[in-house]
């Protein structure tokens, strides 16, 4: 364990804010894993408090980078993230144009291929082979095998620094329940960061959560932080116009 994980363990996983809980773990250079599947589950008090930090030259695993202004796309207004590995980033032109100019470093996977890299790095597994992308862009300047007739391409496992995710539920031992599909990619990102910090709307004492609805034991969840009214935006909204059909 490391040593800040053993310090958040004597005082309690439970800290006042995000500032307070960043305020030791985060650091230039760092890599971390950002939980959430477009503002879905993303951990947005989190990112807030780690933009205010200004720690810079950062490294961000994240199935994409939130959209102009809100989630991890405060990083990006910022400068402070210097790298990408994603999946999805349609719905940020300042990405496209950092990308575009040069400026931001890009780190393309299949959606299914980060989130495999991600649990591989939680479970130990150094690397996997996958069907996923042999043929393709994605496959330049890996290594590819045979088996059985078909081809496959090798792909490394994720790990981080510190991942950030959000839950709905924890209790004080960081055992944590996600929300329906706010649940994505945040329960392979805590897994795969050597230090997890969660942010939920409610926390509870030890007991409360029946052990068979927990999401994510509390292993992987070194600290905690309650934001009980997350703003929760919608990234696209449409509505219908009504009438008959």
């Amino acid at each position: 364990m490391s040593e800040q994980s053993s310090a958040a363990g004597r005082r309690g996983k439970h800290y006042p804010d995000a500032a307070s809980a960043l305020a030791d773990i985060v650091a230039d250079g760092q890599t971390l894993a950002v939980g959430g599947f477009g503002l879905c589950g993303i951990p947005e008090a989190l990112i807030a408090a780690l933009r205010d930090s200004g720690v810079k030259g950062l490294t961000a695993i994240s199935n994409n980078a939130g959209v102009d202004g809100f989630g991890l796309g405060q990083l990006l207004e910022t400068r402070q993230i210097r790298r990408m590995i994603s999946s999805y980033v349609g719905e940020n032109k300042e990405f496209e144009r950092q990308y575009l100019g040069g400026e931001l470093e890009l780190e393309f996977n299949p959606q299914g291929t980060l989130a495999e890299r991600l649990r591989a790095g939680g479970a130990g597994i150094p690397a996997f082979f996958t069907a996923t992308g042999y043929g393709t862009v994605v496959a330049e300047g890996k290594e590819t095998r045979e088996f059985d007739g078909k081809h496959y391409v090798l792909e490394t496992a994720l790990t981080a620094d510190v991942a950030l995710v959000k839950a709905w539920k924890a209790d004080t031992a960081g055992n944590l329940v996600f929300r329906k599909t706010a649940r994505n990619f945040n329960p392979a990102c805590a897994m795969a960061g050597k230090v997890c910090v969660a942010e939920v709307e409610e926390l509870v004492a030890v007991g409360e959560i029946d052990p068979d609805q927990v999401h994510l034991p509390g292993i992987y969840v070194d600290r905690i932080v309650v934001n009980a009214t997350p703003e929760k935006r919608i990234e696209q909204r449409t509505v219908s116009t009504g009438g008959a059909n």
